[in-house]
């Protein structure tokens, strides 16, 4: 092997930045010496063939292997395509045959005078038919690690100083390469810093006003705070459950805030907005090119959140036939990005939000199974504000002084009596629906009094309160009966209505209810509509 031109090749090796670059210009230099007929590159990295690698059976173990990469050469064949890396033998296990033992020991290989009947040879056909003398092997070892092995075949016998020049070579193209590794990492995190900035910037103006759901001292939201402190520390999966507006996404702050995870990013993803098309590349990323629009390199939700928190809110909306990705993320902790088949570990924690029955949606077959055990490890339900009504007081303070901040305004009084109007509704939006009724109060105040509107009552009010009459012959009954005789009321109205709850011929006027309310207590009470 005689190159002139070793120096010049060395050179634009290291000029290159990405990694395909570097490795064409370490191979098509070497294929430029004389009498070269092949040089190939294969590099360490993941198991990823095993169940059709040629050497599968010799494999010692199946976790790494050496992949090859690149290739080039002057063949006898004008039909012959060497640059091919599909071809034979493109996985070599380490420490098996003559590759993978370089790869393994991080000795050379220096093997003049070839014979075709050499046993190791895999085609002694193309041996001869190239006229091949010499096989040469150098490990490519940057900082005492073996990166991947170097390789040539050679029409001529290569001496002592062919050979030494081989190994100058293969240090300076497993430099390029480090190099090469890194600037792609570099790129990476850049592009994954910018993604965690634009959406810290986006979470900080959603949440200007703050929520307050974690308000309070009665003894549900107590049950709620005890969870939170068991499961926090624990890195388990959470399911939060609970009517909309309750707080879910408060729950799954508090948890990410107490947990050893707190130092890394949470990352909340609303599931029943993101289009059904663009799931993969919004949860899973992509890269450039993979579809129409994709103009770059996009990291995924699952890896802003990696070392950190990925909190799925709305997780009953993702349609089923994306069920099947997510759980496969969740079950292997690595991720493929769109139009790039290279996986990519992650280590997330999952806590997940819905205000939906998910038991029902999975006897209903809109739900996978699988996927509802995998996600509901530690569930938490998240009590509707009329089962914490003790705390509707501290909750109204707070969005009082949160309005009047924001509007520049001295925050005015909560007369008792107000507070004791507001702790007497059922707010069926929950903690959302009381925020935006203060926060309404606030602006009419114009620095007055509150003003609000009149809500109907929790239950209506009577013209006149009746005397309650205790008869001994009344049986009393259980909160559990109670509830079952509420459950038949409401399905024989539905019964009666079709299903409809709204309008003068509802479920709700035949109630006596509010259609809010109703519609919450079908949704509590786990009632179809039929």
């Amino acid at each position: 092997m005689h190159c002139a031109d070793f120096p010049q090749v060395m050179v634009s090796m290291a000029q290159n930045r990405t990694l395909s670059e570097v490795l064409s210009s370490i191979t098509a230099g070497i294929a430029a010496c004389t009498n070269v007929a092949l040089a190939r590159l294969w590099l360490i990295k993941m198991g990823d063939l095993c169940a059709t690698c040629r050497l599968r059976t010799e494999c010692p173990d199946q976790s790494r292997c050496l992949h090859l990469v690149a290739s080039a050469g002057n063949s006898s064949d004008p039909a012959a395509n060497l640059t091919r890396v599909d071809g034979y033998f493109r996985r070599f296990p380490l420490g098996v045959r003559k590759i993978g033992r370089v790869a393994a020991t991080g000795e050379s290989l220096h093997l003049p005078n070839l014979r075709e009947s050499d046993e190791w040879i895999a085609r002694p056909e193309w041996i001869r038919q190239e006229g091949i003398h010499t096989f040469a092997a150098q490990p490519l070892v940057f900082r005492g690690e073996v990166l991947g092995v170097l390789a040539i075949f050679d029409r001529a016998v290569l001496n002592d100083e062919d050979f030494k020049w081989l190994r100058v070579f293969a240090d300076h193209a497993a430099v390029s390469i480090a190099n090469a590794n890194a600037f792609e990492e570099i790129a990476f995190l850049k592009e994954r810093l910018e993604e965690e900035n634009h959406y810290l910037r986006e979470e900080v103006t959603a949440a200007r006003g703050g929520g307050g759901a974690l308000i309070g001292e009665s003894p549900a939201l107590k049950k709620v705070l005890q969870q939170i402190d068991l499961v926090a520390p624990a890195d388990a999966t959470v399911l939060i459950t609970g009517e909309s507006g309750t707080g879910k996404e408060l729950v799954a702050s508090a948890i990410h805030e107490r947990s050893s995870r707190r130092e890394r990013p949470l990352v909340k993803v609303n599931c029943g907005a993101v289009p059904e098309a663009l799931f993969e590349s919004e949860f899973f990323g992509h890269v450039k090119g993979a579809f129409t629009g994709a103009m770059r390199d996009k990291a995924g939700r699952f890896e802003l959140a990696n070392g950190g928190t990925l909190f799925l809110d709305e997780i009953g909306e993702i349609p089923l036939a994306m069920q099947a990705k997510l759980l496969r993320v969740l079950q292997e902790q690595e991720i493929e990005r769109v139009g790039d088949p290279r996986p990519r570990k992650i280590d997330v924690r999952i806590v997940a939000a819905t205000n939906r029955d998910l038991k029902a949606e999975v006897e209903a077959r809109r739900f996978r199974q699988d996927l509802f055990y995998r996600l509901s490890v530690f569930p938490i339900e998240n009590p509707p504000l009329r089962e914490r009504r003790e705390d509707i007081p501290r909750l109204a303070e707070h969005f009082i002084r949160t309005a009047a901040r924001r509007l520049g305004r001295r925050a005015p009084n909560l007369p008792t009596a107000t507070a004791r109007q507001l702790a007497a509704q059922d707010w069926p939006g929950n903690v959302r629906e009381l925020q935006n009724a203060i926060e309404r109060a606030v602006i009419l105040a114009k620095n007055g009094p509150l003003i609000f509107d009149a809500p109907a009552p929790a239950s209506a009010p009577a013209a006149a309160p009746a005397p309650i009459v205790s008869d001994p012959t009344t049986p009393v009954l259980t909160r559990a009966e109670l509830k079952q005789r509420e459950r038949a009321s409401i399905s024989a109205a539905l019964a009666q209505t079709s299903g409809k709850v709204f309008g003068h011929d509802g479920a709700a006027a035949l109630l006596g209810m509010k259609p809010t309310t109703l519609a919450s207590r079908i949704k509590a009470l786990g009632l179809t509509r039929k």
